[in-house]
């Protein structure tokens, strides 16, 4: 593809022409290349305002764009902001001396997608969709077939099949440095220039505290949405449900939530003193992560609300126990989440009301023990952090592994 998708130099970059970056990572994110935890909106902002203290006021929305979609389209999102701040200036859109690229800011065009040989590019409405846009052209260089691209470009290079023989060379996943080679074909440097912006930033930013820490649940608001599913069918004599993997369960979860699209919360099953928790142990929680698995029997949730700001949400019920000893009666268990707006999870485990909860909280990183002591103070008397996990997918896997009755 002899096209670049961008326009603008790095004004500060300064690397040899002949310069070649190590191995960046794979374009599609997965189990062993997720986006580090350190990588946030609000310090990929700080970063921003840091390289260009110009920095238009809407683009603030920028960084959370890249993780909203990123997170969605199963992306190496931080990898793609680096690129969209070595495409457009820092989202100055200058050339170097102060000479506008050929891209414009009012285009929400950050890879320069379809500005060739002076072209300027396409334009997209907001910067959302540009955001999008820049992604799935990335997804489809990494070999996924766009269905509904937004960028007539992707849809155009899809057509013609121009990538097609050349990802047949790889027998692995597609990587930014692969990716760095086909879209700045006879440029060597542009892969070291994406690891350079990167590498300033996992130096410099990532062990600094988060200025805007909402952003992240701003950021996440997609995977907002409960759902509460209809209870399911009475059971048959056909023997025992086959097992269901927790990454199964909270997969169905996720499709659930997406698709019907309504809400349903309630309390933890917390104690009345919960409502006595001081505002200190009540004010981190920033917003709710929610997906919901089907309720039991026609088991209601409990219509309490949470007495805090934090809110939660049962995810997973239990089908009814098989003949239980009288004496020693089985307990029901769910899962919930909850969030203190951080990219890291936990998972910990209470009793209350013949029932064990199964919380999946996201929390900031430095400051997990903390949260964790608040919320558990608050919200879940007893209770005990039983794993740490690198994000709330995996934390829900396992969560579900450990109450697979849902």
């Amino acid at each position: 593809m002899k096209s670049r998708c961008g326009a603008v130099l790095l004004l500060t970059l300064a690397v040899p022409a002949a310069a070649e970056a190590g191995t960046l990572p794979a374009v599609k994110s997965g189990p062993g290349n997720e986006v580090p935890a350190c990588v946030t909106p609000g310090r990929l902002l700080d970063y921003l305002k840091d390289r260009n203290p110009s920095l238009e006021p809407r683009f603030r929305e920028v960084p959370v764009a890249y993780m909203r979609h990123g997170e969605e389209l199963n992306v190496r999102w931080d990898y793609a902001f680096f690129q969209m701040v070595v495409e457009t200036g820092s989202l100055s859109f200058q050339r170097t001396k102060g000479r506008a690229g050929d891209v414009s800011a009012s285009q929400n065009n950050f890879a320069g997608l379809g500005a060739t040989g002076g072209v300027p590019g396409e334009s997209f409405p907001d910067i959302s969709s540009g955001v999008k846009a820049h992604l799935q052209h990335l997804l489809m260089y990494a070999g996924d077939t766009i269905t509904d691209p937004v960028a007539e470009r992707t849809r155009k290079v899809q057509e013609w099949g121009v990538l097609t023989s050349w990802q047949k060379t790889f027998k692995g996943p597609i990587t930014y440095t692969d990716l760095a080679r086909k879209w700045a074909p006879g440029s060597n440097a542009y892969a070291a220039m994406l690891e350079q912006v990167g590498k300033r930033f996992y130096d410099d930013f990532c062990s600094r505290p988060d200025p805007e820490p909402q952003l992240v649940a701003e950021a996440r608001k997609w995977r907002s949405d409960a759902v509460t599913v209809a209870s399911p069918a009475e059971p048959t004599d056909s023997g025992p449900p086959e097992r269901v993997s927790g990454a199964d369960l909270a997969r169905q979860a996720v499709e659930r939530a997406r698709r019907e699209g309504e809400t349903a919360r309630s309390s933890l099953g917390f104690s009345p003193s919960a409502a006595s928790a001081s505002p200190a142990e009540q004010s981190p929680f920033q917003s709710l992560l929610a997906v919901v698995m089907p309720k039991s029997g026609g088991e209601a949730l409990a219509a309490q609300p949470p007495a805090a700001s934090v809110q939660t949400v049962s995810v997973a019920g239990t089908r009814p126990a098989a003949a239980p000893p009288k004496a020693t009666p089985a307990l029901k268990c769910r899962v919930w989440t909850a969030s203190y707006g951080g990219l890291k999870s936990v998972i910990i485990r209470s009793v209350a009301d013949q029932q064990v909860n199964y919380t999946v909280l996201d929390v900031n990183e430095g400051t997990e023990t903390r949260e964790v002591e608040a919320y558990v103070a608050a919200y879940a008397k007893g209770g005990q952090k039983v794993a740490e996990f690198r994000n709330q997918s995996q934390a829900l896997e396992r969560a579900f592994e450990l109450c697979p009755e849902g």
